[in-house]
């Protein structure tokens, strides 16, 4: 992608501006290439929320908005970052590169393939940009790469997740390309493989296709499941494999913890009332189906089965994820509500096994949406349905 200085100065003045109103004016300028130059200033906008160290370096170019919208962020980027380690890497599936150049500063010989012309002709001139001079860039089809390649210490793949009617794919067999398939071809290019799938790809399912998984990282953002990371090893595992649930904050910190299936399968307490405090899991342990061992490893006691909240007396500031402090617990029955919302307009209402949607409690209780108090509307060990009323510690 060619930017001559006139496009390169109407970015630099147009940056704030809304890309469609300046599709709108683009008779206005024209030496500048308005299709490039408004792509260009809608991916700036896009990557000071996304990759903001990125959004500091003059002269990156950006490419077309999928492929921006489909990228890691800054904040998952360095988090398989923090995973890999050795000489050399080969990311089969290249796209914008945010990935490949977080994990690059691990490996002294890089390798991005990508088989868009268009990404490879961003990727490398960016990567210069960025001081990362030893990420070899090949334009090409990852597979066909992987079958002639010479092993190497870490692969990484980012399987499409898109199906060929735009729709988008979470089964593993439905992903471009299908890792299951190439699981062995994988292992045996290189000491370690890491895949990305979607957060919304079943756990268990993945872990059945791919059975030389030696760990998984399930990854969120501000507790938004965002990425399901599988590390592959040379040998086939079992229901040990660890389970890293990991909730990067907004401040930069993580809420993490770690399981097993096998300990998962073990029992857990349940409370026969509610008590003082309540415990929300973060997204990734949810996600994960951590919901006994959670239980067990902070001392709590799960509300029902499937209700996937606990509850204790004592308070457990280290718990991975929401803690709030019980105001009172009630039922839908009409006297009981009006008791207990007296003169509440608003609330923060979160569903967890209860009969009814969001949007239906929120019109029956004639609440909108926000403000200091959290209903909670769930199950009960004896099977009561029950509203419970907290604020958040």
């Amino acid at each position: 992608m060619e930017l001559t200085d006139v496009t390169i100065k109407f970015i630099k003045e147009h940056l704030a501006d809304d890309p469609s109103m300046l599709a709108l004016q683009a008779n206005k300028y024209p030496g500048v290439n308005m299709i490039v130059a408004i792509s260009q200033i809608a991916g700036k906008k896009m990557i000071v929320e996304k990759i903001p160290s990125w959004s500091k370096v003059e002269g990156l170019i950006y490419p077309k908005h999928l492929s921006l919208e489909q990228c890691s962020s800054e904040a998952t980027a360095r988090y398989k970052s923090s995973l890999v380690k050795g000489s050399s890497l080969v990311d089969l599936t290249g796209g914008f590169g945010i990935d490949c150049a977080f994990l690059s500063v691990h490996f002294s010989k890089v390798t991005y393939v990508e088989r868009q012309q268009e990404l490879c002709d961003v990727a490398a001139p960016n990567f210069t940009l960025l001081g990362l001079t030893h990420i070899l860039v090949v334009n090409g089809d990852g597979v066909d790469y992987l079958s002639q390649m010479e092993e190497v210490d870490w692969l990484y793949i980012d399987p499409a997740r898109r199906n060929r009617q735009g729709g988008k794919a979470v089964a593993i067999e439905e992903c471009e390309p299908n890792v299951a398939e190439l699981s062995e071809q994988l292992i045996h290019k290189a000491g370690q493989v890491m895949i990305k799938l979607s957060p919304m790809l079943d756990l268990s399912l993945a872990l059945h296709h791919l059975p030389f998984t030696k760990a998984v990282h399930v990854v969120s953002v501000a507790n938004e499941c965002k990425e399901l990371l599988i590390i592959l090893g040379k040998e086939r595992q079992n229901l040990r494999i660890p389970i890293h649930c990991v909730n990067i904050l907004k401040n930069g910190k993580t809420q993490t913890y770690s399981f097993n299936k096998e300990e998962e399968s073990e029992g857990c307490e349940y409370a026969q009332q509610v008590r003082r405090f309540i415990y929300e899991p973060n997204a990734s342990i949810l996600k994960a189906g951590a919901y006994k061992s959670v239980a067990r490893s902070y001392h709590l006691k799960k509300l029902h089965p499937n209700s996937h909240l606990y509850t204790s007396d004592d308070q457990i500031l280290k718990f991975p994820g929401r803690i709030f402090v019980c105001d009172s617990v009630f039922s839908l029955n009409k006297k009981e509500i009006k008791t207990n919302l007296r003169e509440i307009k608003k609330a923060n209402i979160t569903v967890r096994n209860f009969p009814l949607s969001v949007a239906e409690l929120r019109k029956r209780l004639k609440l909108s949406d926000g403000g200091e108090v959290y209903l909670f509307a769930t199950t009960l060990m004896e099977g009561q349905k029950a509203l419970i009323k907290c604020h958040k510690l």
